[in-house]
C-alpha cells in the first residue's frame, strides 16, 4: 500500500530526502594504480534515522520519511555501505563479486556484490510540482544568527530564471575524497542491492576476518579490529529568547560532529541551518569522512570539535521551522585502511599496490526539535503493530551536487 503526502511540510521532507544525494560529491580524487579498490562505510542510526528498521540501505532522511509513513524500532541500527571497483573486466560471464563476513555480522557466510544494469537514458527533463515560497538558510551555533544571515532563496523568482548571487556558497574549500563508482571503474559492484533482502541486525558485529573475491577483482583480505561505534543521543531544549539547545552525548571514537535542521510550513517557505560557522552546507559533510578530512574541517569551522556537545539553534530558524523541524546531528568515526602490498616504511621506496581497501565510520541521529520528546517517540513507535507493512524505500535519485538540484524542482524539473 502506498501513502501519499500532500501537505507542504511533507513535500519539504521529500526536498531534503532528495537533498542528501544532492550533497553527495560529484567529482573526487581517485586512486588509479590499484587494479581493485574496496570501501566499506559502516554507520549507526538512532532516533529518527532508526526508526524506518531499514539497517541495510542506510539511515539520513529517508529512514526519517520511513517512520513517518508508519515504520518504527524503538532500537539503533547498523548500516553497511559496500563498494568494489576494479580495472579489470570479468573473467567470464556476467560480473560476480562476494564480501565474504566474520559470523558475528549475522548476514550469512556473504552478501552479494552486485553489478547495476546500465539504462539507457534520453536526457529529457521530468516535469515535476514547482516549489513556491522562499528558503532561509541560516548557518553558526548561536541565539541569534550571525552578520549577512539569512540567504533567502524565493523559488518564484527561481523559476523565472532569477538565480541569486552567491547561491554556490562555500566559506571555505570542502575536500572531497576518492570514492568508487560505476563510473570511474571498468567494473564495479556494491551492496545493499536487489539480489538478496538481507538487513544489517541491531547486534551485529564487523571484528574479524573480511574477504572479497569476485571474477574481476583480485581477493581482497583484512581482518578489522573496530567494530561500529556506538549511537549518538541528540536532545533539543528549547531555552530564553526561543533558541534551542541541542545536545549529545560524547562519543570516546568521535573525530569531530556536526548538525543541521530543516523546517517546512505550509505556504511553502522552509528553512535550512547548519552548525558550521562558514557557508558550508551539504557534500563531504552528509558523507562518511576520514580523520584528517575532519581535521582540516575542524581548522575551517565547518565541522564542530570531538569535545563539544551541545550547540544553540538561533531562535530565528525555530520560528522559521513551522510545525516541523526536523534536527540531524553525525559524528565521524575513525578510519581503517589496508593494501596488498602493504606500503614500505621507506617513503623513497616505490609502492604500487595491487588493491586497496578502506573502512569509515560514523553514527547519525535525528529528531524533531520543536516535536515530543525522542524518548517518547521511539517508545511508541516500539509499541507498534508488528504486523505493520515495513516502510516504502525512498528512490534513489541522480542529482547534481550542490543547491542546484534542489532550485530544478523550484523550475519544475525533477530529479
Amino acid at each position: 500500500m502506498q501513502t501519499r503526502l500532500t501537505s507542504r511540510p511533507a513535500r519539504g521532507a521529500l526536498l531534503l530526502a532528495s537533498l542528501t544525494c544532492l550533497a553527495a560529491p560529484g567529482s573526487s580524487q581517485q586512486a588509479a594504480d590499484p587494479i581493485a579498490r574496496y570501501t566499506i562505510d559502516a554507520g549507526t542510526m538512532s532516533g529518527m534515522a532508526a526508526l524506518s528498521g531499514h539497517g541495510a540501505s542506510g539511515g539520513g532522511m529517508g529512514a526519517a520519511m520511513g517512520m513517518m509513513m508508519g515504520g518504527g524500532r524503538n532500537q539503533p541500527l547498523h548500516e553497511l555501505v559496500l563498494r568494489l571497483g576494479s580495472t579489470r573486466a570479468p573473467t567470464s560471464g556476467a560480473p560476480t563479486a562476494d564480501h565474504f563476513l566474520p559470523a558475528a555480522a549475522g548476514l550469512g557466510a556473504s552478501v552479494p556484490l552486485a553489478t547495476p544494469r546500465v539504462i539507457p537514458s534520453d536526457d529529457q527533463p521530468i516535469p515535476g510540482e514547482r516549489l513556491k515560497g522562499r528558503l532561509r538558510i541560516y548557518w553558526g551555533c548561536g541565539a541569534t544568527p550571525g552578520p549577512g544571515q539569512p540567504v533567502v532563496i524565493d523559488f518564484a523568482k527561481v523559476a523565472k530564471g532569477q538565480i541569486p548571487p552567491g547561491l554556490y556558497m562555500t566559506g571555505a574549500s570542502i575536500p572531497q575524497e576518492w570514492q568508487i563508482r560505476a563510473s570511474n571503474s571498468k567494473t564495479y559492484g556494491d551492496w545493499p542491492n536487489g539480489q538478496t533482502r538481507k538487513t544489517v541486525p541491531p547486534n551485529s558485529s564487523l571484528l574479524g576476518d573480511h574477504r572479497i573475491a569476485g571474477n574481476y577483482s583480485l581477493d581482497i583480505a583484512f581482518t578489522l579490529k573496530q567494530d561500529f561505534m556506538p549511537a549518538i543521543t541528540g536532545r533539543a531544549r528549547p531555552i530564553a529568547s526561543g533558541a534551542t539547545e541541542i545536545s549529545w552525548n560524547s562519543l570516546p571514537q568521535a573525530t569531530g560532529y556536526y548538525a543541521w535542521t530543516f523546517g517546512a510550513q505550509e505556504n511553502g517557505d522552509m528553512v535550512w541551518w547548519a552548525s558550521s560557522a562558514t557557508q558550508a552546507f551539504g557534500g563531504p559533510v552528509w558523507d562518511w569522512m576520514s580523520p584528517a578530512a575532519v581535521q582540516k574541517m575542524i581548522a575551517q569551522k565547518i565541522v564542530m570539535p570531538p569535545s563539544q556537545t551541545s550547540c544553540t539553534v538561533p531562535a530565528a530558524v525555530t520560528q522559521a521551522g513551522g510545525e516541523m523541524l526536523m534536527g540531524s546531528l553525525y559524528a565521524y568515526g575513525p578510519e581503517a585502511n589496508f593494501a596488498y602490498p602493504p606500503r614500505p616504511a621507506d617513503p623513497k621506496n616505490a609502492w604500487k599496490p595491487e588493491w586497496i581497501a578502506r573502512v569509515r565510520y560514523r553514527a547519525n541521529t535525528m529528531w524533531m526539535l520543536n516535536g515530543p520528546d525522542m524518548g517518547d517517540m521511539m517508545s511508541q513507535a516500539g509499541e507498534a503493530d508488528d504486523g505493520d507493512e515495513p516502510a516504502p524505500q525512498p528512490k534513489k535519485n541522480k542529482c547534481r551536487g550542490g543547491l542546484g538540484g534542489m532550485l530544478g524542482g523550484a523550475m519544475g524539473v525533477g530529479c
